[in-house]
């Protein structure tokens, strides 16, 4: 790892080279529709003026980011606290091996931890192979709970 290699909080600079690495996440990485570019923005916005919302946390290396991960809170009934879902992490194509997705994973977990979260929780694509072995390596467990969807 680099010394220059800095995670932390999204900030209001960031928004348009957040920007940026979220298109590639949801566009290359996803293969989903771009969207709109007044609304990701808007949705970044949103989490750096509603803090109680969610945040954002970018790797940063010698001024470029180089990836993010984003934790969305809610509340567990069960433990009378509040919990965090990490919803994405991501790692340009081009920084990965360098153990910057680690680096993002631990500054949600002590984030969580540091608040006194109940728990954080995330899923991966079942093909994600790279994905599980992060987050086994990291110390996650498989959820006894099942996740349904609907659209």
């Amino acid at each position: 790892m680099s010394e220059n290699l800095v995670i932390r909080p999204a900030i209001k600079e960031d928004i348009n080279e957040l920007y940026e690495l979220m298109i590639q996440y949801i566009v290359d990485f996803y293969k989903k529709a771009k969207p709109a570019e007044e609304s990701l923005k808007g949705l970044i916005q949103n989490l750096l003026e509603n803090p109680n919302s969610g945040i954002q946390f970018v790797a940063e290396k010698d001024g470029r980011l180089l990836g993010f991960a984003t934790l969305y809170f809610t509340f567990s009934t069960l433990q009378v606290k509040r919990a965090a879902i990490l919803n994405d992490l991501f790692i340009l194509s081009d920084a990965r091996g360098q153990k910057l997705g680690e680096h993002l994973f631990q500054a949600c977990l002590s984030y969580i931890r540091s608040n006194d979260f109940a728990y954080m929780t995330w899923e991966t694509a079942k093909d994600n192979l790279v994905a599980q072995s992060l987050y086994n390596k990291m110390g996650g467990q498989l959820s006894e709970w099942l996740v349904y969807e609907i659209e």
